[in-house]
C-alpha cells in the first residue's frame, strides 16, 4: 500500500498545482522598450502619501455636526484639486495594492503565496523610472521596490518591524514617525549639498507609507474612535509636509501630490476579499499639472456616496487602481512602467489637448508593446499550423491603428486620437489576455481526464479488495503486454508532440499523467466485468435509488462551501437518521442524545461568522463548562474501580484540568489588558505558548482506553483552542466531539443492527490492542454511509464557526494571546492551528469508529477519497478568474481546500493514529516491598 499511497499524493500534489498553472500564472512579459511622452510635463516632483487601510467613506464622510474628519484633505478637493474613488482589485492585501499603485499592474494571486517580503517577479515602476525616490514607511513595503529598482536611486527609511505591534498603545506613533523623519531629512538637506542637489532634480519621487490606520484599524474596527483620530492625524500631517515642500521649493508650482490607499477594511477589522468596504480607496490628487474642482449641476454613479459625503457638485473622477501609475508617469513626465496595464485619467489632468493627446498615444503604444511581445512567445511555442492569432490585432490592424492616430495628431484632432488610442488599449489588454489563457482548455481537459481517471482507479481497487463482489480473476499475460506497449506509444507520441513546441516541463507532467493512470484502469478490465455481470443481477430500482442517494449526498457537500447554512440541512437529516433506519427502537436513550447533539450542531452554521462580535464572557463561560464536564467524568472513572485505574492517570487528568482554568485566565486577563492599552502581559504570554506545546504532548501520557483517551485528547486541545477564540466558536468542539463520543456508539448499535458483528464493550476497548489483522471484515453498503458522515463531519469541522474559504473572515483578535505585534506566518499558522483542532478531533473519532466496527482503516478511507476527488473535480470546474474578485478569490480557495482536504486526510489518519494509538510512560518510582 505504500506505493499506493505514494501515488495518490503525487497525483494530487499535480491536480493541486496545476489550477495555479492554468488559471493564475504570472501574466507579465519582459523585454519591452520604455514610452516616454515627448512634450515637457507639468511636475518636477511628485509626493505620493499612502495611507494604509484607508477606506473611501471613512475619509470622505462628514461627522454628525457636519465637519470633516479630515478639514485640510476636504478642503484641497473642495478648492483645489480633483477627487474620485480608487477601485482595488483582490486580494486587497497591502502588497498586490502598492503594486498596482506604483508599477501599474495587478498581481497574480501566485504572487499573494509568496509572501509580503520579497519580490516574487521582477517587475518595473514608477520609482524605478524615476531621477530619485526617497520613501519612509514599513518595512514590508519599501525594501520591495527598491530591491527591483537598477541602479541606485531608490532610498527607504523605514522603521523596526516591532513597531506594528496590534496591542500597543496607539498606532498612529507609526504616522508621526514618518512626519517628523520627512521634515528632519528636509532640513538635513540645507546644510549638505550633494542632497540638496539631489532634491532639486526632475523626476523626483517622495513616498510616505503611513501604516497607523491600518493598524488601528485591524485592533480596534474601522468604526472605532482610534481609526478615526489616526486620520485626522494623518490630515494634520500631510498638511504640514504639503506647506514644508512648498516653501522648501520657493512655491514654484512644481510640485504634484497624490493621496490614496493601497485597500479598505471590513467594518470588523479585517481586509483581502472583495467586499466594496475593502476596495472602494479614496484618491485625491493636486497640485502641478492636476484639474482643479470641476462643479458639476448633476453626475450618475450607482451608490449614492455623493449624497452621503454632500459631494454632489464636484465631478467625481473614478479610476481603477492601476490607473495611478501612468497619472504619476504623466505628471512628472517619467517613461510608464513597462508592465504597466493601467490607462491614464485624463480627466485629472490640466495640460493642453496636444498633451493629453500625445500621453494617451504614449500609454497605449506601451500596452501594445506588452501584447506584441506576448504573441511572439506564444508564436514561437506552438506549430505554425496550429496558432491561431488575435484577430482584432493582427499586425496590419496595429499599424493602421498606430499611423491614424499619428495623423489625428498631426491634424489636431485631439479627441479623435484619445478616442482611438481607447480603443486600441482596450483591444491589447484583450489580446494580452487571449495570449495568457490561450493553453487553458488543453490543460483543463488533460487534469480532468487524468483526475477521472484515477478516481475509477480507487472505486476499481476498492470492490477488488475490499468487497466480495468479484472473484479474482487471473490477467492474459500476452493481453498485459500489448496493453502495455499500446499506453506507452500514446504516452511518447504526446512526448513528442510537446517536444516539438518546447512547452515548459510542467505541460508534460499535466498531460503524460493520464496515460499511466489510465492503463492501471484499462488494467483491471476483468474486475468491470465481473462487477457488471454482478450488478445487473442486482434489482435495477434498487441501484438507481442508491446512485440517487449518493449524488445527492455529494451535492449538499459541494453546496455547503457556498451556503454554510446547507450545513445545517445535512446536520438535521442527520438528526433523523436513526429514526429512518429503525435504530432508535434498540437504542432509545442514544438516539435521544444524538438527536439532540446533532440540532444543537445545526445552529453553528447558522450563526454570523467568527471574528464580526468578540464575545470574551461567552469563551470564559466555555472554559468553566469544560471544567464542569472533566470533573464529571473524573468522578464516573473514580466510581468506576478498574484495575487500570493508577495514580499517574489521575495526574494527568488534573494537569490537563489546570490547563483549561488557565487558559480561561489567560484569555480573560488578556483581552482586559489590551482593552485598557497595557498590551499583552508576557506571563500571559508565556502561559499561553507552554499550553500550547504541552497540549500536543498530553494526550499520550493518558490511557489508550477508548474514551478516556478520546477525553483526554478534547481535553487538551481545548485548552489550546480557547485561547484561539473570541466568541462563540469556543463552544464549538465541545458540541462537535459531544456528538462524536455518540457518533462512536451510534456505529456499534448500527453494525449490531445489520447483523455484522458482535459488540464489543466499548468502555473496556483499548485502542493498543485494536489492530489484529484478522478481525477486519468486508466492507458492506453502510460503510459508504459511514464514510459520508466523516467527510460531512470534517466540512462541518471547516465550515462551523466561519467561512474559511474567504481571506477576510480571519480575525487577528484570536491569536492576542499568543502575539500582537504583526507578523504574517506566525499568525497565518495560529489561524490554521485553530481551523485544524476541530478536524483532528472528527479524525480521532473516525479512528475510533474504524477500529470499533472491525475496518482496516484503509478501506474506509478508500471511500473518503473517492467522495472527496468526486468533490474536487466540481470545484476544478468551478474555479473562476473573472468576475467579481470575491468569486476569485472564493472558487480557488475552494478547489484548494477539497485537495488539501484530501491530503490532509492521509496526514489527519497518521497523526489520529498515532494520538490514539501510542502512549508515553512516565518513569516510574519503584516500590520495594520488605518480604
Amino acid at each position: 500500500i505504500p506505493v499506493f499511497i505514494l501515488a495518490g499524493l503525487l497525483v494530487h500534489f499535480v491536480f493541486l498545482v496545476s489550477i495555479f498553472d492554468i488559471y493564475f500564472s504570472s501574466p507579465l512579459v519582459h523585454g519591452m522598450t520604455p514610452q516616454q511622452t515627448p512634450l515637457p510635463p507639468p511636475a518636477k516632483r511628485l509626493v505620493l502619501f499612502v495611507a494604509d487601510g484607508l477606506r473611501a467613506d471613512s475619509l470622505y464622510e462628514l461627522n454628525s455636526n457636519n465637519t470633516s474628519q479630515a478639514p485640510y484633505l476636504r478642503s484641497i478637493l473642495e478648492n483645489n484639486g480633483s477627487w474620485g474613488i480608487s477601485h482595488t482589485r483582490v486580494p486587497t492585501e497591502s502588497r498586490p495594492g502598492h503594486v498596482a499603485l506604483i508599477a501599474g499592474f495587478y498581481e497574480d494571486v501566485s504572487a499573494v503565496a509568496k509572501g509580503w517580503k520579497e519580490n516574487p517577479v521582477e517587475f518595473d515602476s514608477i520609482f524605478n523610472e524615476s531621477k530619485y525616490t526617497w520613501s519612509w514607511g514599513s518595512p514590508d513595503i519599501l525594501p520591495m521596490f527598491a530591491k527591483g529598482a537598477t541602479g541606485d536611486h531608490v532610498y527607504t527609511f523605514c522603521y523596526a518591524a516591532e513597531s506594528e505591534d496590534f496591542g500597543a498603545q496607539d498606532a498612529a506613533k507609526l504616522d508621526t514617525w514618518v512626519f517628523d523623519h520627512v521634515k528632519s531629512f528636509f532640513n538635513s538637506s540645507r546644510s549638505n549639498q550633494t542632497l540638496f542637489s539631489a532634491l532639486n532634480e526632475e523626476k523626483v519621487v517622495l513616498f510616505l507609507h503611513l501604516l497607523g490606520i491600518d493598524t488601528n484599524g485591524h485592533a480596534y474596527r474601522p468604526n472605532s474612535r482610534e481609526y478615526k483620530e489616526n486620520i485626522k492625524i494623518v490630515d494634520e500631517g500631510v498638511k504640514e509636509i504639503a506647506s514644508m515642500i512648498d516653501n522648501f521649493y520657493g512655491n514654484d508650482g512644481k510640485t504634484a501630490f497624490i493621496l490614496t490607499s493601497d485597500h479598505g477594511m471590513t467594518d470588523w477589522g479585517t481586509h483581502g476579499a472583495g467586499h466594496p468596504s475593502e476596495t472602494l480607496t479614496p484618491l485625491i490628487v493636486w497640485g502641478a499639472g492636476v484639474n482643479y474642482p470641476q462643479k458639476v449641476t448633476s453626475q450618475f454613479f450607482e451608490d449614492n456616496f455623493l449624497k452621503e459625503w454632500k459631494l454632489e457638485n464636484l465631478k467625481r473622477l473614478d479610476v481603477n487602481q492601476a490607473d495611478v501609475a501612468p497619472l504619476m508617469a504623466s505628471l512628472i513626465g517619467v517613461p510608464f512602467p513597462l508592465n504597466s496595464v493601467g490607462t491614464l485619467p485624463l480627466e485629472y489632468l490640466n495640460n493642453s489637448a496636444h498633451f493629453k493627446a500625445e500621453s494617451m498615444f504614449t500609454n497605449a503604444v506601451q500596452i501594445l508593446e506588452q501584447f506584441k511581445v506576448k504573441m511572439s512567445q506564444k508564436k514561437e511555442t506552438t506549430l505554425s499550423f496550429l496558432f491561431t492569432p488575435f484577430k482584432p490585432l493582427s499586425d496590419s490592424e496595429q499599424i493602421n491603428f498606430l499611423k491614424k492616430t499619428r495623423l489625428y495628431i498631426q491634424q489636431q484632432k485631439y479627441n479623435e486620437a484619445v478616442s482611438l488610442c481607447k480603443t486600441l488599449i482596450n483591444l491589447a489588454l484583450e489580446g494580452l489576455s487571449y495570449y495568457h489563457t490561450y493553453d487553458r482548455l488543453f490543460l483543463g481537459l488533460s487534469i480532468a481526464v487524468g483526475f477521472v481517471g484515477w478516481t475509477t482507479y480507487v472505486i476499481l481497487v476498492i470492490i477488488k479488495t475490499h468487497t466480495n463482489l468479484t472473484k479474482t480473476v487471473q490477467a492474459n499475460n500476452k493481453e498485459s503486454t500489448v496493453l502495455f506497449y499500446g499506453f506507452a506509444c500514446v504516452g511518447m507520441i504526446i512526448a513528442f508532440f510537446l517536444l516539438i513546441q518546447t512547452c515548459p516541463w510542467t505541460y508534460y507532467i499535466y498531460c503524460l499523467l493520464p496515460v499511466p493512470v489510465w492503463y492501471a484502469v484499462v488494467r483491471e478490465i476483468p474486475v468491470i466485468q465481473d462487477l457488471a455481470t454482478n450488478l445487473l443481477s442486482l434489482h435495477l430500482g434498487q441501484s438507481i435509488g442508491f446512485l440517487l442517494v449518493c449524488t445527492l449526498g455529494i451535492e449538499i457537500l459541494v453546496f455547503s462551501f457556498f451556503y454554510r447554512s446547507t450545513l445545517t440541512v445535512g446536520l438535521l437529516v442527520f438528526a433523523g437518521w436513526p429514526v429512518i433506519t429503525q435504530l432508535c427502537v434498540q437504542a432509545k436513550a442514544r438516539t435521544l442524545i444524538w438527536t439532540l447533539l446533532c440540532v444543537v450542531l445545526a445552529i453553528f452554521p447558522l450563526m454570523p461568522v467568527v471574528g464580526r462580535e468578540p464575545n470574551i464572557p461567552m469563551v470564559i463561560g466555555t472554559g468553566l463548562l469544560t471544567l464542569l464536564i472533566s470533573c464529571f467524568s473524573l468522578v464516573s472513572l473514580c466510581k468506576n474501580k478498574n484495575k487500570y485505574r493508577n495514580n499517574e492517570d489521575l495526574k494527568v487528568h488534573f494537569y490537563q484540568m489546570l490547563s483549561i482554568a488557565l487558559s480561561t485566565y489567560v484569555v480573560s486577563s488578556t483581552h482586559e489588558s489590551l482593552k485598557n492599552k497595557q498590551g499583552l502581559p508576557i506571563l500571559n504570554q508565556i502561559i499561553s505558548w507552554m499550553t500550547l506545546v504541552s497540549s500536543s504532548v498530553l494526550p499520550l501520557l493518558s490511557p489508550t482506553f477508548l474514551f478516556q483517551r478520546l477525553f483526554s485528547i478534547l481535553l487538551s486541545l481545548m485548552s489550546t483552542y480557547l485561547l484561539l477564540s473570541t466568541g462563540y466558536e469556543a463552544l464549538f468542539p465541545l458540541v462537535l466531539s459531544g456528538l462524536m463520543f455518540v457518533w462512536i456508539t451510534m456505529e456499534q448499535e448500527a453494525l449490531q443492527h445489520y447483523g455484522l458483528s458482535l459488540k464489543p464493550k466499548l468502555a473496556s476497548f483499548n485502542f493498543a490492542y485494536a489492530t489484529d489483522i484478522t478481525q477486519f471484515r468486508q466492507l458492506h453498503l453502510d460503510d459508504i454511509r459511514r464514510s459520508f458522515f466523516f467527510v460531512f463531519f470534517i466540512v462541518t469541522a471547516f465550515f462551523g464557526t466561519g467561512n474559511i474559504a474567504s481571506v477576510n473572515s480571519f480575525d487577528p483578535a484570536s491569536v492576542y494571546c499568543f502575539l500582537t505585534v504583526f507578523s504574517p506566518f506566525m499568525m497565518g499558522g495560529l489561524l490554521v492551528l485553530k481551523v485544524v483542532i476541530p478536524f483532528v478531533l472528527v479524525s480521532c473519532a473516525f479512528e475510533a469508529v474504524q477500529v470499533t466496527t472491525q475496518l482496516s482503516s484503509k478501506s474506509l478511507f478508500l471511500i473518503v477519497l473517492v467522495i472527496s476527488d468526486i468533490m474536487a473535480l466540481h470545484f476544478f470546474f468551478l474555479v473562476k478568474d473573472y468576475g467579481s474578485w470575491l468569486d476569485i478569490g472564493t472558487s480557488i480557495s475552494h478547489y484548494v481546500l477539497v485537495m488539501s482536504l484530501t491530503i490532509f486526510m492521509m496526514l489527519m489518519n497518521g497523526l489520529a493514529q498515532l494520538l490514539t494509538t501510542q502512549r508515553l510512560e512516565l518513569p516510574r518510582r519503584t516500590k520495594h516491598h520488605s518480604t
